[in-house]
């Protein structure tokens, strides 16, 4: 079978509150070492925080 195209990662929140978003990133055609960068909503700290992508573990 052909690997997927997309794999799940985890966006952890900068401010350190523990809230984390599950987004999908494409593998192909990207560099490994390009983590994923988003400032996004965070409803613990009610602020548009940086998230940041680790692993789903």
């Amino acid at each position: 079978m052909a690997k997927a195209a997309t794999i799940k990662v985890r966006l952890n929140s900068s401010a350190g509150t523990g809230f984390f978003y599950v987004t999908k990133k494409n593998t192909r055609g990207t560099k490994a070492a390009n983590k994923l960068k988003f400032r996004k909503y965070d409803p613990v700290k009610r602020q548009h925080v940086e998230f940041t992508e680790g692993k789903i573990k």
